[in-house]
């Protein structure tokens, strides 16, 4: 069974009534955990595409970006997404069922906000409903402001990118401890790494823009030391 069948019978179980957090109690242990993980996440961006009142065809396709839908399973996960986008209401409980399965400020927490950005700006336009919304998410994850705006400034564009803070380290550390951060940096967003951190394989082409970033930000980092 695909995991996209997998998340068609939790859907139906939340409606014959089942309590959330008893499907997401079932769904703590491996192989398992990453249906649960892949449901919140599809609930987070159907309620974050709601979040400025409107759904639109641009985050729509935004979110089909980030998770790869097999054509077979696309009936299935469209009745998740068609499901959780009624409203904006309970998404905290998802974001909470999320940060449950992780250590707080993990990795794959990362990605789950950094997706969340991608169905946020899909139309173009940051709304401060949708701010809000992921600045609450963040805070729920345990991702420290200095996350959010790195994520902010690379999809949104609205501030200005810090590279030292793509590379998480001081703007004052010196050259080699960046190297070391920015080859740790590489290290984790490689898709193995990902996968094996328990992010599913719908959800691993979250972080190939990341792999961008990293990059470039090292390579501001250098030019400007060398100058």
């Amino acid at each position: 069974m695909s995991i996209w069948s997998q998340i068609a019978e939790i859907i139906a179980a939340l409606r014959k009534g089942e309590p959330l957090s008893a499907v997401f109690e079932r769904l703590r242990t491996p192989p398992e955990r990453s249906v649960g993980f892949t449901i919140a996440v599809i609930a987070l961006g159907a309620k974050l595409a709601k979040a400025d009142g409107q759904v639109t065809r641009g985050e729509v396709a935004a979110f089909r970006r980030v998770f790869t839908i097999p054509p077979e399973e696309e009936a299935n996960a469209a009745r998740v997404f068609n499901l959780a986008r009624q409203d904006v209401a309970g998404f905290d409980q998802y974001a909470r069922k999320i940060a449950d399965m992780f250590t707080q400020g993990d990795k794959v927490l990362v990605d789950v906000l950094e997706g969340l950005f991608e169905v946020a700006f899909a139309d173009g336009a940051f709304h401060p409903a949708e701010e809000a919304f992921l600045s609450e998410v963040a805070q729920i994850f345990g991702l420290d402001q200095r996350c959010f705006n790195c994520l902010r400034a690379r999809i949104v564009g609205d501030v200005a990118p810090d590279p030292y803070a793509v590379l998480a380290v001081a703007p004052d550390a010196p050259l080699a401890e960046i190297k070391s951060a920015y080859k740790a940096a590489v290290r984790d967003t490689h898709p193995d790494r990902m996968a094996a951190r328990g992010v599913p394989a719908e959800a691993v082409r979250l972080a190939e823009n990341r792999l961008r970033d990293i990059n470039r930000a090292w390579d501001d980092i250098q030019a400007a030391r060398a100058a």
